[in-house]
């Protein structure tokens, strides 16, 4: 892993810069709350071969690094850091790719300007939109908890040690199919790291703090004007469906993709469909040669 120290303290990321000297296109990848960057890692995987991916651990309760103790930590602010980090980084022609919280930063940018010079497109992948800010039972549950003291908060996250109280329609049962394994990953840092939960307590309160983050977003999002690709799980059970479509209509140059045996985390219940239609969208011309009137399967 790499390490960069921005405003808010030190983030990690990982950078795989693609095959040849010069690879396509740079992807940047968000993951959501109590995630880090294993949530990208099969989807990397394929793309990385003929495209730069770089994802940054957030602030989100799976970092390992505990930020500066007076770090603003709201979902603006967050926001933010990821364009802080675009800029740190030099990072041009971006791809910005959001499942989950990481999609609703990638709102939040792209209702703000989203820096043209360096995110070129976007790519939002089930995650909070509208109203659905916390996202279903599973995000009222965790913000219900950051009320808690952080020493309280970490052990009520104990519970969590065990997988049938993770596979919990309040925890992560909702939220993926298949990915458990990489679940348990996650949450280590919340046990064992006070400054860790420290964060991830102030994280959520300031989060519970906005309610109308996303609607106010959502009236800025007509002015982002470049392409954007919609990916939803069809049979996602914490982000409405009929949110994915909302999104596609109301951006101006944008189309839905939705996947099927998937719940919201598509990057670990279907990362072999999703990279497909990522390539596909960033060279659409490529995938469909021999037969350009191909439509983009399950696109309405």
């Amino acid at each position: 892993m790499n390490s960069v120290e921005l405003s808010a303290g030190a983030i990690e990321y990982e950078d795989r810069p693609g095959a040849g000297p010069k690879p396509a296109s740079t992807l940047v990848f968000l993951h959501g709350l109590l995630m880090d960057e294993t949530l990208w890692a099969a989807v990397a995987d394929e793309l990385a071969p003929h495209h730069r991916c770089v994802v940054p651990v957030l602030p989100l309760g799976a970092h390992r690094k505990g930020l500066r103790p007076d770090a603003d930590v709201s979902p603006r602010a967050l926001a933010a850091l990821v364009a802080e980090f675009l800029d740190v980084l030099d990072l041009r022609d971006v791809t910005l790719v959001g499942n989950d919280t990481g999609g609703l930063l990638a709102q939040l940018l792209m209702a703000d300007g989203a820096r043209p010079e360096r995110v070129a497109r976007v790519v939002l992948v089930s995650c909070d939109a509208f109203d659905n800010f916390p996202p279903g039972l599973t995000g009222r549950t965790l913000f219900r908890t950051g009320k808690l003291s952080p020493a309280l908060f970490g052990m009520f996250m104990q519970q969590m040690r065990l997988k049938p109280v993770r596979r919990l329609p309040l925890a992560f049962g909702w939220l993926t199919k298949r990915g458990d394994a990489v679940v348990k990953r996650w949450l280590r840092p919340i046990w064992t790291r006070p400054e860790i939960r420290r964060d991830t307590v102030r994280v959520l309160r300031a989060a519970a703090a906005d309610p109308n983050l996303l609607v106010d977003a959502a009236g800025k999002l007509a002015r982002f004007e470049r392409p954007t690709l919609v990916v939803w799980a069809r049979g996602d059970r914490v982000m409405p469906p009929e949110h994915g479509l909302r999104l596609a209509e109301l951006l101006p140059d944008a189309r839905l993709v939705e996947i099927e045996d998937s719940y919201t985390l598509i990057p670990l219940d279907q990362p072999i469909r999703l990279a497909a239609e990522i390539r596909r969208f960033l060279d659409p011309a490529d995938n469909l040669a021999g037969n350009p009137n191909q439509p983009c399967p399950n696109q309405p």
